[in-house]
């Protein structure tokens, strides 16, 4: 790796941080209720929702309001989105005449969606309609990451708040994510896709003849529209099979840094937001700056992990100095990289190159990314609420440790809270890994395998952590449109979305309700470098405790394996 990929990085990253900051003061606006340049257009497309939908936006909720309002939504969103799969063959936008798509792998498709997450078991452009895909899976692009954010503002207003009983309103909340963060900026990621040749169309798919004299089919569709959202709103899947590696998805260069920067702009942007939204820049800095630490870490052993020889094949008599496979060349290790890293760190889980394809330590990282619940940044909202959730970890070490009752931005932590944050750390966790256990006890798990041994372990694991971490992104070598896999991994799915989201909210009714206590000299400072350090800490360590026994069975074991010469 050159200094200038070095270089290169940095200054992307560094970009990127930039303009989050611009947006997340935007953002901060936007909740708030603020007046700004927008209004005057969008103000009124606002008040006829309302309308429409009988919503009183002066009205807030409790937040058992707020949970079951969140709950309805979702619920409503799997039913008319598995029945347009299911329908799809009688429905028109269906050029290639698609049929219905099976009942467990609509349901899966379904939940996937809904909950932010973009699992496929399936090949879109082989089995999903235009209409399914702008109608059904665009539209929950959008809701899926606009209610996530509103849970993650909710939990805000929970610290903001001193003896209140309200913590918003959802309905509003969702309505403002969309119109004024989630459709501006699609529209403008979509156009500089399409400027760098991303598809947009509505004709038919193409048949062409290859130099072989053979006949290739062709897939087209409206793929920039849908594109700009899954990433914007870290939604992740593709529109094709092999999502931003097709060169339909993700076509040059500029292409890709405009997609990687999608990732990563709303979830930097609302660490950023919450600093803004508490008046207390330095505490989002150092939030910011805690995650920033782990994704660095995350990255910096995926790169070396790549660019370290492969002992197998140098064996074999040739010599490598990075590992190509699975990667496109116009990304190179780099940047296939960054994404990698990017898309598990947040709940995106698209991907411009195969997770499958990667060095054992890399793998490794992107299964931790996902098993701590993708709090690097994390996901639209919900990715910053398992952050706070690390964070109430921690004050409560830190209040063990200096004999004070746990405190965080002037609320102090009880019982409730720490039994609320638990239960959402743990939940997710545990059912990903007993899921795998059954998954490599039964016959319908292991039939889906490609490969044996450690990496089918991670195989596996993989899949499980992607769902209970609402990712979304595979390994790729597991074959997982199946009644088992769909079934099983939908349990994942909707343990990871209402095991973080619903903890969160009872957490934020909770905080909005007490007092504000004063600092003193005896308060753990929160905006220093020793709280990005405990954070940090506590997170690794506990991802360690958690997941160290099996990742020694998988990726560890085949790492292992892989410098002593062995493949799988």
């Amino acid at each position: 790796m050159s200094v200038y990929d070095i270089i290169a990085l940095a200054v992307f990253l560094l970009m990127t941080t930039g303009l989050a900051v611009l947006l997340g003061g935007y953002m901060k606006m936007v909740f708030s209720g603020e007046i700004f340049f927008l209004s005057p257009v969008i103000r009124p497309v606002e008040r006829g929702i309302y309308r429409l939908c009988g919503i009183d936006e002066t009205k807030e909720m409790f937040w058992k309001e707020y949970s079951l309002g969140f709950i309805i939504f979702n619920i409503a969103g799997i039913l008319i989105l598995g029945s347009l799969q299911m329908l799809q063959g009688m429905l028109p936008l269906n050029p290639q005449n698609l049929p219905g798509v099976k009942w467990d792998s609509a349901l899966n498709t379904a939940i996937s969606f809904v909950t932010n997450t973009n699992w496929q078991g399936y090949g879109g452009e082989s089995t999903m309609s235009y209409l399914t895909q702008m109608a059904g899976l665009t539209v929950q692009n959008f809701v899926s990451a606009g209610i996530g954010m509103a849970a993650g503002v909710a939990l805000i207003r929970g610290f903001t708040r001193r003896e209140a009983k309200t913590i918003g309103n959802i309905w509003v909340d969702l309505t403002r994510s969309v119109l004024y963060v989630l459709i501006p900026l699609s529209i403008i990621a979509a156009v500089l896709l399409m400027s760098q040749g991303v598809l947009q169309t509505f004709h038919s798919y193409v048949t062409a003849g290859t130099l072989e004299g053979g006949k290739q089919l062709i897939p087209l569709g409206p793929a920039a529209s849908q594109i700009a959202i899954k990433q914007l709103g870290t939604n992740g899947g593709g529109f094709f099979n092999v999502n931003s590696a097709h060169p339909f998805e993700n076509p040059t260069f500029i292409s890709n840094l405009i997609e990687n920067f999608s990732i990563l702009l709303i979830p930097m942007a609302f660490v950023f937001m919450f600093g803004f939204m508490l008046n207390n820049k330095k505490q989002g800095r150092a939030v910011f700056l805690s995650m920033t630490v782990l994704f660095i870490i995350g990255l910096s052993v995926i790169l070396w992990s790549e660019y370290k020889p492969n002992h197998a094949l140098t064996g074999s008599g040739f010599y490598f100095t990075e590992n190509m496979e699975g990667k496109e060349l116009r990304f190179g290790v780099p940047w296939s990289a960054l994404w990698s890293q990017s898309t598990t760190s947040t709940s995106n889980g698209s991907v411009n190159s195969m997770h499958d394809s990667y060095m054992p330590l890399s793998g490794m990282v992107n299964l931790f990314n996902m098993g701590i619940g993708e709090v690097i940044y994390g996901g639209a909202g919900v990715g910053f609420i398992g952050f706070i959730f690390y964070v109430i970890l921690s004050m409560f070490v830190v209040g063990l440790m200096v004999g004070r009752t746990p405190e965080f931005m002037g609320k102090k932590f009880g019982p409730y809270e720490m039994s609320m944050s638990m239960i959402a750390l743990i939940l997710p966790m545990i059912t990903a890994v007993i899921l795998s256990a059954v998954a490599v006890s039964v016959q319908p798990g292991l039939s889906g395998l490609n490969n044996p041994s450690s990496h089918g372990l991670s195989e596996i694991l993989y899949a499980y952590f992607s769902c209970a971490g609402n990712n979304g992104s595979a390994f790729a070598g597991l074959n997982a449109n199946t009644v088992f896999y769909n079934t099983t991994l939908s349990v994942a799915l909707l343990t990871g979305r209402f095991a973080t989201v619903i903890p969160a909210l009872a957490i934020a009714g909770e905080l909005a309700s007490k007092k504000i206590v004063p600092e003193s000299q005896a308060t753990f400072p929160t905006t220093g470098i020793l709280f990005v350090i405990v954070v940090a800490g506590v997170i690794i360590i506990m991802g360690a405790l958690t997941f160290f026994p099996v990742f020694a069975l998988g990726p560890i074991l085949e790492h292992l394996s892989l410098n002593s010469g062995g493949t799988f």
